[in-house]
């Protein structure tokens, strides 16, 4: 929504002479007005158009102010909305409190005076206007931060077949030349100088697959999230010396589409290396539950815990590698959950699931 687009001012009066005037006392706001001559009437229109700024006469047949402003408040959609109350009875602190209760922002008497109506009216519009403009800036940083954890992702691929096939191959015939000279050499100290050479040839070769599997695990593509979150954890618990379990259900899991796979697995990673920075922990366990119609992946550590404002995803209290962690989550139409276990943290996220084809399970994505 841009700076000046209009908003929905809506009107509610069962009588038209005063809803023209509500109309002629607003007109110079420059929004759009809508009028509707009763509560049912009204109720229709929100359901079908979005409305910054709700005003409504108190006394009217059928469904008076107050029971309209209760059934509004009751959509999970206008529980901000703002609403007005305008009286020319119902005038008394308990019509008032009443009032508020049902959920009204502000209450007008009669007779209306025009420069407070639109003082009134023009701040909760524009609140509104506001609100639309950071829902779509959110938007928009969420489509950015998803385009670039997938460009991370094929980063991360690229970086690691390059590694395995370029430095990786020069390294493996460096390693064949190394050992072909040890058997053509006759020298004590040259043999011995270029079997050490060869071992250290030999050490960097396994670094490099290690980098290489950990950027992109092949097996990721070519047998699925069970067999990559199997070596991930198989190769924390030797990598690092905490002991990390892994748990899937149902114990045959079934492949999944390849981005959701690819995401599981990265929240995973992520959230096990942030038990190995910060948690302090001798154990962890990963588990993952495919059950109606959802995935819940939990990563658990024994660890000193988190302070309670991150545990609650407070702004500003989390860090880049939980961040991350919620934007893949939200990518997929999931969410985070983060608890303190005593010990320990709990890190869970919850998403939809989405199988995999027999042509996608078996294609390298």
């Amino acid at each position: 929504m841009s700076q000046h687009e209009k908003v929905n001012i809506l009107m509610v009066d069962d009588q038209p002479s005063k809803l023209l005037t509500y109309e002629v006392m607003l007109a110079e706001l420059g929004e759009n007005l809508i009028k509707a001559n009763s509560g049912r009437e009204a109720l229709q229109l929100l359901l079908n158009t979005d409305v910054a700024v709700v005003l409504m006469d108190v006394s009217m047949p059928e469904i008076d102010g107050f029971e309209l402003a209760g059934m509004i408040r009751q959509h999970p959609r206008f529980q901000r909305t703002a609403i007005i109350f305008i009286s020319a009875v119902h005038l008394t602190d308990l019509d008032r409190l009443k009032g508020y209760q049902r959920g009204a922002v502000d209450y007008i008497s009669v007779p209306v005076v025009p420069e407070l109506l639109r003082a009134k009216v023009s701040v909760f519009a524009e609140l509104h206007r506001k609100a639309l403009q950071l829902e779509a800036l959110n938007r928009e940083l969420r489509r950015l931060s998803t385009q670039l954890m997938t460009a991370q992702d094929e980063e991360r691929r690229r970086i690691a077949w390059d590694l395995h096939d370029g430095i990786g191959q020069e390294l493996a015939a460096a390693k064949i030349m190394l050992d072909s000279l040890i058997r053509q050499s006759r020298a004590p100290g040259q043999e011995k100088a270029i079997g050490e050479a060869s071992e250290i040839v030999d050490r960097a070769i396994r670094q490099v697959r290690s980098m290489s599997h950990l950027l992109h695990p092949p097996l990721l593509d070519e047998g699925g999230l069970f067999s990559a979150l199997r070596w991930f954890v198989e190769g924390m618990t030797e990598r690092t010396g905490i002991k990390t379990s892994l748990d899937l259900q149902p114990p045959e899991f079934p492949r999944l589409a390849p981005l959701v796979e690819r995401t599981l697995f990265r929240i995973a990673q992520e959230a096990l290396t942030n038990v190995f920075r910060h948690s302090q922990a001798g154990t962890a366990s990963v588990t993952l539950i495919q059950k109606n119609g959802s995935l819940l992946l939990t990563v658990r550590d024994d660890g000193k815990g988190v302070a309670e404002q991150t545990a609650q995803l407070q702004p500003g209290s989390i860090g880049v590698g939980i961040g991350g962690i919620r934007e893949r989550a939200r990518e997929l139409g999931g969410e985070l959950r983060m608890m303190n276990a005593y010990p320990g943290t709990i890190v869970e996220v919850l998403i939809p699931v989405i199988a995999a084809s027999p042509r996608e399970a078996f294609a390298t994505v």
